[in-house]
């Protein structure tokens, strides 16, 4: 009898041991981990999604563009317009900030044809749509880079609502431009006329197909032209 008792009494311990055991493992894990999250990364990817967008890189230098989407002239739909393409690589050779001249009333239609209606009649009014956006800190730049598709021989009328939105005074400003056969059409002197106290530079053009279909022969001529200008 004693003898069973005994027994009992050690695997009455050895229980009490392994609870003891596996309860203090718990403790080590909190419920988050135990669920597979873990609040520190979770922080740290919210400070990455909250930080500096990629359009400014804290210099001097600024591309600022108009550019559409949709059915384009002689590349059929696209997702990235043509001045935009010809932005982003000014861009990237000289360390510019850059800014997207976007329209606060996106009226724009995605087809050719209806396009170059719109933009004839806003030519023809000598319209001044409204841009969404401000450049809070345009004081900070001393070169702009302005870029714009050509619409009927002429800048887009947002690029001289851009135009007229700020001092040039004392900038150095170069225009680009993406066409279909009409390269800048004037505009590098329109520019002048329009922006008498700041220094406008030649500009370049290149076709929209080049933009979208032969990406380095235009990467070519971005080069060869930043490099014509001392950059």
């Amino acid at each position: 009898m004693k003898k069973l008792l005994v027994m009992l009494l050690i695997i009455c311990m050895a229980v009490s041991m392994a609870a003891c055991s596996n309860g203090n493992n718990d403790t080590t894990q909190s419920p988050a981990s135990a669920n597979g999250d873990d609040p520190v990364a979770e922080n740290n990817t919210s400070q990455e999604n909250g930080g500096a967008t990629t359009e400014t890189n804290g210099s001097n230098i600024l591309v600022a563009y108009f550019s559409r989407t949709g059915e384009q002239y002689g590349v059929g739909v696209i997702e990235k317009g043509n001045t935009a393409i010809v932005a982003d690589m000014i861009a990237e050779e000289t360390g510019a900030d850059t800014f997207e001249i976007l329209p606060a009333d996106d009226y724009y239609p995605t087809t050719y044809k209806e396009l170059t209606e719109v933009a004839q009649q806003e030519k023809n009014e000598n319209a001044r749509p409204a841009i969404k956006d401000e450049i809070i800190n345009f004081s900070d730049y001393d070169t702009v880079f302005i870029g714009y598709p050509n619409w009927w021989g002429d800048m887009p009328m947002i690029v001289y609502t851009f135009l007229e939105s700020y001092d040039f005074d004392g900038k150095t400003v170069i225009p680009f431009c993406t066409h279909a056969g009409s390269g800048l059409s004037g505009t590098e002197g329109t520019m002048k006329s329009k922006l008498s106290g700041a220094t406008v530079e030649t500009g370049l053009a290149v076709t929209g197909a080049t933009a979208q279909n032969d990406q380095s022969s235009a990467r070519t001529a971005v080069e060869s032209w930043l490099s014509k200008l001392g950059y």
